[in-house]
């Protein structure tokens, strides 16, 4: 039974944290994080006073803002775009554009404007547009078939799959018009999708906070980068890749990127910068670009200088916060408000630099968190309570530090998950211990019943905290039994034989005082000295003496004849009540007390029950006892009895029936 119980608590306590473990790692791990990367990991890129740009010098935005579009109303024809992207390439040694933006559609009011448009595009050879994968598939299977093929003929990327199984999650993307697919050369995916954390796939932990890049996509057996890498690729001249479920590797450039993979996507935490003025890279409004060429072609000076651009990724994109259809502002773990165009420059910056998260494996937040448990556990198991919780808290404040630490290097590891988990096993600890604690004072208090009257025990549990040397005068009935020739009887036999009876005798009399609110103060050899009246309160306790003697002689009539049958001597006992005021209390040293009574009511009761010899009685009481019990027992008075110790004669009463 107990190893049944110990199973079912140990499945109930497994199944608890469990359940603790997935909340908080799924719903509240990610706040964690996100505070982290805020306060802990976030860095601002380097800023040059001189210039007056801030960044880490290799990316530069260009953004269609709330300044482009007082002066070019939204929307605009596409040929508008043909001034920034003529710059660029007219004016600029900029080593790669890119471009942040989806075109689905034609302007079929003026299809020219859009041939402009894409005709600019046709020039460029460093240019990389986005593309958007769809989860849903194609509604038309066979054209989609056909749109496949030709889409994986011109962008898919030369990658060597080193994948034991290719995630899958897309089965679509988003068509280009026929006449933008033929102008363009390279393509990059826009799709960033929210949630997840620690670069860990889990939909649980999906929510609208965009922590991730994914910068391969696998689609229909071929692959191809997302908008960030296909920059890096161009930067780089296009080296191969090769990809696999932990690393996308380089290994002409002797680079790899760690990324964790699911069977639906691959992907790699973007390491975000502190923000200036609402972006962490340098930002040029578009208007200023197109106002640049529009001077350097009329022969007037540029407003930005060309030179700025020369070698730089030139990543180009709308932000409106306030409408006109150009909002991408996203969530993300530094803000709520961070331009879509800034985050795809980040992930850029990551990978170019080679500034990435280094996300701790599993076993590790694992090791940690049983460790935790551990210590937590054994604190609360070997130390008082403020010791424990002195060294609890410092293991969790020491966590927290570690966590910090690790965020402030780039080490990612969960931080809130752990700390919920050791406060789980400090609850669960203090209830075992305390669960402990009671059983084991159970087993205390059953072997101490053994030793003492459960009521004195009681007592002593009571006033644990301030035991000590005294007691108090109280009027009480003190009982004393004893069995008529032990002596000669335990001599005729053996030890064994001589307990075996005793200890009968007493099983059958302790219930009998227990009745009538009696306390055993002590065995004294064949002897039971039974105190009514204290420590249980009891009015009635000369008459509950009484009423228990009587009983205690008629269970002995029952025993004499079960022993004689059994062949065992025949016993009798004589009984000595008496009714007074009494020392009650601890007596004994300091370092070891009994608790009793003592005064001369209770040598009065001894003297009582050895007179029973004398008058051959089986039952004496004084008479103090006598007057509170008068109305319901049948006695013989014995008069004028001298008592040894006694200075004058009294009066005794042998019990003959009680009512």
């Amino acid at each position: 039974m107990n190893k049944i119980k110990f199973a079912l608590s140990s499945i109930i306590v497994l199944l608890v944290y469990i359940f603790v473990y997935f909340v908080t790692y799924n719903f509240v791990e990610p706040r964690a994080y996100d505070f982290m990367v805020k306060n802990v990991l976030t860095e601002k890129l380097p800023f040059d006073n001189k210039k007056q740009i801030y960044g880490s010098g290799d990316i530069i935005l260009v953004v269609i803002d709330a300044k482009t579009i007082e002066k070019y109303r939204w929307p605009w024809k596409r040929e508008l775009n043909c001034k920034i992207f003529d710059y660029f390439n007219q004016y600029t040694k900029a080593k790669v554009v890119v471009h942040d933006s989806l075109i689905s559609s034609m302007d079929k009011e003026d299809i020219n404007s859009d041939k402009k448009y894409f005709d600019t595009l046709n020039k460029f050879n460093n240019l990389v547009v986005g593309f958007m994968p769809n989860i849903k598939p194609w509604e038309n299977s066979e054209q989609g078939e056909v749109y496949d093929k030709r889409f994986s003929e011109k962008f898919s990327i030369n990658v060597k799959n080193e994948y034991k199984k290719i995630p899958y999650l897309y089965s679509s993307v988003l068509t280009f018009p026929v006449m933008y697919f033929d102008s363009i050369k390279k393509v990059g995916s826009v799709s960033i999708l929210p949630g997840f954390i620690n670069g860990k796939l889990t939909k649980y932990s999906i929510d609208e906070v965009y922590r991730n890049q994914e910068y391969i996509i696998p689609y229909k057996g071929n692959f191809y980068p997302s908008l960030a890498l296909g920059a890096f690729l161009v930067y780089q001249n296009n080296p191969k890749i090769i990809v696999s479920e932990n690393y996308i590797k380089i290994p002409e450039l002797n680079y790899k990127i760690k990324q964790k993979t699911s069977k639906y996507q691959s992907i790699v935490p973007i390491k975000y910068y502190k923000l200036w003025n609402g972006y962490s890279h340098p930002m040029i409004s578009a208007v200023d670009i197109m106002d640049s060429y529009d001077n350097l072609k009329n022969g007037k000076k540029s407003i930005i200088n060309p030179e700025i651009f020369k070698d730089k990724i030139i990543v180009i994109g709308a932000n409106v916060p306030a409408g006109a259809g150009l909002n991408d502002n996203k969530n993300t773990p530094i803000t709520t408000n961070h331009p879509g165009v800034d985050i795809q420059a980040t992930a850029i910056d990551n990978i170019i630099h080679n500034d990435f998260l280094k996300i701790v494996p599993d076993f590790i937040n694992y090791f940690l968190i049983i460790l935790g448990i551990s210590l937590t556990y054994l604190f609360i198991r070997l130390y008082d309570l403020a010791k424990s919780t002195f060294l609890t808290a410092t293991l969790l404040i020491s966590y927290l530090a570690l966590a910090t630490i690790c965020f402030y290097f780039s080490i990612v590891i969960n931080v809130i998950t752990p700390i919920t988990i050791f406060l789980l096993t400090t609850i669960l600890g203090y209830t075992h211990k305390f669960i402990l604690e009671n059983r084991s004072k159970e087993k205390v208090k059953s072997a101490m019943g053994k030793y003492m009257s459960e009521d004195v025990m009681k007592r002593v549990i009571s006033n644990i905290d301030n035991l000590g040397l005294g007691g108090k005068k109280a009027n009480v009935t003190v009982l004393f039994s004893d069995i008529r020739g032990f002596t000669a009887m335990s001599e005729t036999m053996s030890a064994q034989q001589v307990s075996e009876i005793l200890n009968e005798y007493f099983t059958e009399m302790e219930p009998i005082i227990t009745k009538y609110n009696g306390i055993i103060n002590k065995f004294i050899g064949d002897a039971v000295m039974a105190i009514f009246g204290e420590p249980i309160q009891d009015k009635n306790h000369a008459q509950n003496a009484v009423k228990c003697g009587y009983e205690m002689l008629l269970k002995v009539k029952e025993l004499q004849q079960k022993w004689v049958q059994e062949g065992k001597p025949k016993i009798e006992i004589g009984i000595g009540i008496n009714t007074g005021d009494v020392f009650v209390g601890n007596i004994g040293s300091v370092n070891r007390m009994e608790y009793t009574v003592i005064g001369d009511t209770v040598n009065l009761a001894s003297r009582l029950e050895s007179y029973n010899k004398i008058y051959k009685t089986k039952m004496l009481i004084s008479s103090s006892t006598y007057e509170e019990v008068k109305g319901f027992v049948d006695t013989i008075k014995i008069s004028d009895v001298e008592i040894r110790g006694k200075s004058h004669k009294m009066d005794i009463y042998e019990i003959l029936k009680v009512d």
